[in-house]
């Protein structure tokens, strides 16, 4: 296994577990949406994550000390909370529709098992490695 194999296997880790977290903080954030459903003026909330983690996997450098070796995984995406500012369709100015935050949930809850399943065989690989196949 060579040295940039390394480094990009931890940059992989790094990316798993920025995505974890914020598939964690976009649960937070749905689960306060749908808790605020009755709450008169509330404004659903959202998690922008994957536009800005696509901007920086398009904007990926080089360090300046070696052209084989790549940035780390620190500057994947900022995971941002934002307000929906959409107009309402109820009276009371509050834009909650629990259909979209139960589908949004429903597929944040599948993107969080697939990562947890990469990470999963990616420490088991690793293991497996270690060990020489042993247990």
């Amino acid at each position: 296994m060579t040295v940039n194999n390394i480094s990009g296997q931890q940059i992989t880790y790094d990316l798993i577990k920025k995505s974890l977290d914020a598939s964690s903080t976009r649960a937070d954030v749905i689960s306060n949406n749908i808790a605020n459903i009755n709450t008169a003026g509330y404004k659903r909330r959202y998690v922008t994550f994957e536009d800005t983690l696509k901007q920086s996997l398009d904007n990926i450098t080089m360090k300046k000390d070696n052209s084989l070796h790549m940035d780390d995984g620190n500057s994947f995406g900022a995971i941002s909370v934002k307000e929906d500012s959409s107009s309402s369709m109820k009276v009371d100015g509050n834009n909650v529709d629990i259909d979209s935050e139960m589908a949004n949930q429903a597929q944040n809850t599948l993107m969080y098992q697939a990562l947890t399943s990469q990470a999963s065989s990616r420490i088991s690989m690793r293991r497996y490695v270690i060990t020489g196949g042993g247990n």
